[in-house]
């Protein structure tokens, strides 16, 4: 199974991006995994936040392949524990899945196409985090979710 993360935007901050480029060299020894950056698109601070949303989102369903388990992080999702987001990546590689895509949106969030093509929503935490340091919270995440997995010493409860 191929994990994507599909985010809108580059990260600005370097502090994110050594955190960030961290956690995806060691996801790397786990499984296939690529986060694909969305450009951000041009002229957003005329456009209103329908419009950018629509913009992103035709992005972002230009990004998906057939047979995609699509999945938002959203402040509306599911939530979880570690233990239990672990347990929920084990069930989605047992289902024969061949690319998990995990979806970042950009500040407003999702236009109404991506949430109807999407199969599932997670939300990390019921704060608001800015959606460049979800980057960040999310790759740790799921680093840790593998390591629970096998039974590594990175998770302690």
């Amino acid at each position: 199974m191929k994990i994507v993360l599909l985010v809108i935007g580059k990260t600005d901050e370097a502090y994110l991006e050594t955190g960030i480029a961290k956690y995806i060299s060691r996801l790397e020894h786990y499984a296939q995994f690529e986060m694909k950056v969305i450009p951000d698109i041009k002229n957003r601070k005329t456009l209103s936040e329908a419009q950018q949303k629509k913009l992103e989102g035709e992005l972002l369903l230009a990004q998906f392949m057939a047979g995609d388990e699509i999945v938002l992080l959203d402040e509306n999702g599911k939530t979880f524990s570690s233990r239990g987001f672990s347990q929920w990546i084990e069930r989605q590689m047992n289902t024969g899945c061949k690319r998990l895509v995990f979806v970042i949106g950009g500040p407003y969030g999702f236009s109404q196409d991506v949430y109807d093509k999407a199969n599932a929503k997670i939300s990390l935490s019921e704060m608001t985090f800015s959606h460049q340091m979800v980057r960040l919270v999310f790759t740790e995440q799921l680093y840790r979710a593998f390591t629970i997995l096998k039974g590594e010493q990175y998770h302690h409860d």
